[in-house]
């Protein structure tokens, strides 16, 4: 566990909390690794009390926000999931919260170039891992699981730099860079994990995706496969929020809306509630992580299955990185994110699997995904 101040680093949280666009100046950071002592959730929370945001995000006030970025690993402990195989990219911490005051200056952007990928397994080991989802869920263990693959590659650059370059795709809502001693994490995700505006909580589940092309937004809309893994996460996602929400007040505003992301199509809903009186951040975060649409459906279940099935750990991916204000919280979920170090550049993709999926297809649609950002870090011509 660290606990300092990095005048050198970079902060500049995804979200859109009103009255904190970036960029952000440093005040002080924790930072928690799987090989830490210490229960990060007690962690994190001593940290937002310490910063006047440890309790219900509508009495919280002053002029100093919390940028949060918990991996995969560090979502697992917090809410009490199986975790994965360890992390490929262990100088990213599993949590990072670095207390900020709003800056006068931006960062200037520079070009990041990384090499030729490689994977952590094979198509053919993907299509496997496919195959055992689709037979555990006709053993009834689960009704989906979202598997994910990883791969990396060399590069020549600052992490920070790698991280910059990915947060600035088009498309990506919640796009953002935050960088420590060695490492960067870089975002460019279009899906929302959980947002607080004083009592009114949501969350946007993106399930569903195809290549941009002719007929392409129609088939995707007419899929049965896709619409039936896109509902699941929906309840999913509807019982999550119930635990935190005014019983009853849990609401579907949007269901199944298109929407391009870097010449994908993908699908997505709107979950909204009413927050439960005395719900503190912490407790959002417990009914939240890991998100529903990257782990499945019983979620325990699915991750103690994904846990056995994934060759690498899914480091800071699949998590939850964004805003913690003065009456509420803004966090992106870590899909298309990379993590960094020195040497490499860690890329994690994968897909919703379900009775009907198809695994050469899902193999497909993992590369789909991984496609933009190998683009963005495309290697010297």
């Amino acid at each position: 566990m660290v606990v300092g101040v990095f005048s050198t680093a970079i902060c500049a949280p995804p979200g859109r909390a009103d009255g904190w666009a970036n960029p952000l100046v440093e005040l002080e950071r924790l930072e928690w690794r799987a090989g830490d002592g210490g229960d990060p959730a007690v962690l994190l929370q001593d940290f937002l009390e310490e910063h006047g945001l440890g309790g219900e995000p509508p009495a919280q006030t002053g002029d100093t926000a919390v940028a949060l970025l918990i991996g995969a690993a560090g979502c697992a402990r917090i809410a009490g999931t199986p975790a994965g195989r360890p992390s490929p990219v262990p100088a990213v911490p599993e949590l990072v919260a670095v207390a900020v005051r709003r800056g006068d200056a931006a960062a200037a952007a520079r070009t990041a170039v990384a090499g030729e990928w490689t994977t952590s397994w094979s198509d053919a080991e993907h299509a496997d891992a496919v195959e055992t989802v689709r037979a555990a869920i006709a053993r009834g263990d689960v009704y989906q699981a979202n598997v994910v693959g990883h791969r990396s590659a060399a590069h020549r650059a600052a992490p920070a730099d790698i991280a910059a370059a990915l947060a600035r795709l088009p498309g990506a809502t919640y796009g953002g860079l935050l960088t420590g001693e060695g490492w960067a994490v870089g975002c460019a995700s279009p899906e929302q994990l959980v947002r607080v505006v004083g009592r009114r909580i949501t969350t946007e589940p993106v399930k569903g995706t195809l290549r941009v092309g002719p007929g392409a937004r129609e088939r995707l809309r007419a899929s049965e496969k896709d619409r039936a893994e896109h509902v699941m996460i929906v309840d999913l996602a509807r019982n999550d929020l119930a635990r935190v929400a005014v019983t009853g007040s849990v609401q579907m505003e949007s269901l199944y809306d298109l929407s391009e992301w870097s010449g994908l199509w993908h699908a997505g809903s709107t979950v909204a509630a009413e927050l439960e009186p005395g719900a503190t951040v912490l407790d959002v975060l417990r009914a939240v992580a890991p998100g529903g649409s990257v782990t499945g459906a019983p979620k325990r279940a699915a991750c103690s299955l994904l846990a056995s099935l994934e060759p690498v750990g899914r480091g800071p991916a699949m998590g939850a990185f964004g805003l913690v204000t003065p009456g509420g919280l803004d966090l992106g979920l870590t899909i298309r994110t990379v993590g960094v170090d020195e040497d490499r550049v860690h890329l994690w993709a994968g897909g919703g699997i379900t009775w009907g999926s198809d695994a050469k297809d899902e193999v497909a649609e993992a590369h789909a995904k991984a496609g933009p950002v190998m683009a963005t870090l495309r290697p010297a011509l």
